[in-house]
C-alpha cells in the first residue's frame, strides 16, 4: 500500500480558504457587468436585503441586492419580471456558492415600458396635455382629410375602404410616416406638422394597426405628444386595438379604438346624410306649403287693406270726420257763450255788491244787528248778577252774627278782641266786653 508524503505535497486548502481565495479570483477578474434575465425565488426579509435567482431558459445564478442600493429604485421586482442588473462577481464562503451583487436594477422589455409610459402619462397630464379646454371641435362635414400613417400598412387600407363607404365626397391626403423602430417618432412629428404648415385639411387622423407595446411606442413618445397637443388642425387618433391605450390617445381631441373607427368619427354616415336630407327636404316641403299659405293670407289682408285705403273711402271719412268737426265746433262755441253769460251776471252782481250804498246799507243793518244783540246781552247780564246777588245776601244773611245776637245771643271777647270761648279762658277780675244786638257792655269778672 502506497501513503502520501504530505510534506512533499502542497500546501492544504480548507475549504473556508479555498472560498476566500475562489471569491477574491471572482471579485477581480471581473468588472461590473450587465446581467440580463427573469427574476425567480425572489425573497426580501425584515433585514431590508433582496435574495433572487435571475435566470434564462438554459441556466439561472444567485443573485443579492443589498438595502443600501435600492435607493433609486423605482420599482419593487418579483418572480417572472424581466431585468437588467449592473452586478459584480462574488462567492458565498458559507455555502461555496458564487454569486451577483446587484448595484443597479432596470426593468426590461414591456415591464420597462408600461413603466416609462406611467411617468411620461403623469408629467404630461401635469402639464396640462390632456386638459379638456384645450380639446378641439371636430369639424361636422370635412371638405379634406388628412391621414398620418404608414402608406403600406393594413390600417391606411381600412381607413380608405371606410371613408370610400361613409363620405367619398370628401378628399384624402396621405401623409406617409414611419409609425415602428427607433426612428417612427420624429418621422410622426415631422409628418403632423407638414399638415399644419400646409393646412389644406380640415381634419386629422393619426393611425396605425395593432401590435405590442413595443410596436406601439413611437406613439407614447413625449415629442408626438407635443407635436399633437400643438397641431391647429384637429386630431383623431386610432392607434392599435380598442385595447390598446397610447399618450397620442389622451393628448388627440379624439380617440378611437381602431384605424377605422377613426374613419367613422371623422365623417358622417353618407346613408345617414341621405335620411337627414329627405327629412329635411320634407320639413322644407311643409315649411314652404306653410309659408306660401301665410302669404295668401297675407296678399288678402292687404287687399282689403288696399280697398279701405281707397281715395273716394278716405275722402267720405275725412268729410264725416269734418262734420263730425263741425258740430263740435258749434257746440263748443255755444257752451263758450252760455259760459261767458253766466260770467257777466256773477260779475255784475259782484260789482253792486261792492258799490258804496250797498256796502253802507248793509253796515247799517248789522250796526242795528249788533245794538240788538248788545241790549240782550245787558239786560241779561243783568238778571244774572241781581240773581247772584240776591243768593249771596240770603246765605250772608244766613251766617251773620248779627242775626245770631238778634236771637237773644251774646258775644264775649277780651280787651284787646279776642272772642272767649271758654269760661276757663278768663280770671276773677277780668275786664271783658260782650256784644249784644244793639250795642257793646263792659263787665268785671267776680
Amino acid at each position: 500500500m502506497q501513503t502520501t508524503d504530505i510534506q512533499q505535497e502542497q500546501d492544504i486548502y480548507t475549504v473556508s480558504r479555498l472560498n476566500n481565495e475562489v471569491r477574491y479570483l471572482l471579485e477581480e477578474s471581473f468588472p461590473l457587468i450587465w446581467v440580463e434575465g427573469e427574476i425567480s425565488n425572489f425573497a426580501a426579509p425584515n433585514s431590508g436585503h433582496w435574495y433572487f435567482s435571475l435566470k434564462d431558459p438554459s441556466a439561472q445564478v444567485r443573485c443579492a441586492m443589498f438595502r443600501g442600493s435600492q435607493r433609486h429604485l423605482g420599482f419593487v421586482p418579483k418572480d417572472g419580471m424581466h431585468v437588467l442588473i449592473k452586478a459584480r462577481v462574488s462567492l458565498y464562503p458559507n455555502r461555496g456558492e458564487y454569486q451577483l451583487i446587484a448595484e443597479q436594477m432596470e426593468e426590461r422589455g414591456e415591464g420597462k415600458l408600461r413603466r416609462a409610459f406611467e411617468l411620461l402619462k403623469k408629467k404630461l397630464e401635469a402639464d396640462g396635455l390632456f386638459d379638456p379646454a384645450h380639446k378641439k371641435m371636430l369639424p361636422a362635414f370635412p371638405a379634406q382629410i388628412g391621414i398620418v400613417t404608414s402608406s403600406t400598412g393594413a390600417a391606411i387600407r381600412d381607413i380608405l375602404t371606410v371613408l370610400k363607404r361613409r363620405y367619398p365626397c370628401a378628399s384624402v391626403i396621405i401623409y406617409p410616416t414611419l409609425v415602428q423602430g427607433d426612428t417612427a417618432a420624429p418621422a410622426i412629428v415631422k409628418a403632423i406638422q407638414t399638415a399644419n404648415r400646409r393646412a389644406e385639411c380640415d381634419i386629422l387622423i393619426v393611425a396605425r394597426g395593432g401590435g405590442s407595446l413595443e410596436d406601439l411606442w413611437p406613439f407614447n413618445e413625449e415629442m408626438v405628444a407635443h407635436a399633437i397637443y400643438q397641431s391647429r388642425i384637429p386630431v383623431i387618433s386610432g392607434v392599435g386595438h380598442e385595447v390598446d391605450f397610447t399618450i397620442a390617445d389622451f393628448v388627440a381631441d379624439q380617440r378611437a379604438p381602431t384605424p377605422s373607427a377613426a374613419a367613422e368619427i371623422a365623417t358622417p354616415d353618407r346613408t345617414e346624410l341621405r335620411q337627414a336630407l329627405s327629412l329635411k327636404q320634407k320639413q322644407i316641403g311643409r315649411h314652404m306649403q306653410a309659408k306660401l299659405a301665410s302669404s295668401r293670407q297675407h296678399l288678402h289682408w292687404m287687399q282689403k287693406h288696399l280697398y279701405q285705403q281707397h281715395p273716394k273711402r278716405r275722402l267720405a271719412e275725412k268729410m264725416q270726420r269734418l262734420d263730425f268737426a263741425e258740430s263740435s265746433l258749434i257746440q263748443t262755441i255755444n257752451r263758450l257763450l252760455n259760459q261767458l253769460r253766466h260770467g257777466t251776471k256773477d260779475r255784475e252782481a259782484h260789482l253792486l255788491r261792492l258799490t258804496p250804498a250797498h256796502r253802507i246799507r248793509q253796515t247799517h243793518d248789522l250796526l242795528i244787528f249788533k245794538r240788538k244783540q248788545f241790549n240782550t246781552l245787558i239786560s241779561t247780564l243783568l238778571a244774572h248778577k241781581k240773581t247772584t246777588l240776591a243768593k249771596a245776601a240770603g246765605t250772608l244773611d244766613a251766617l251773620s252774627p248779627l242775626a245770631t245776637l238778634q236771637r237773644g245771643f251774646a258775644i264775649a271777647t277780651t280787651r284787646d278782641r279776642h272772642i272767649i270761648r271758654s269760661a276757663s279762658a278768663v280770671c276773677r277780675g277780668d275786664e271783658i266786653q260782650v256784644r249784644l244786638t244793639d250795642g257793646i257792655l263792659d263787665c268785671l269778672v267776680e
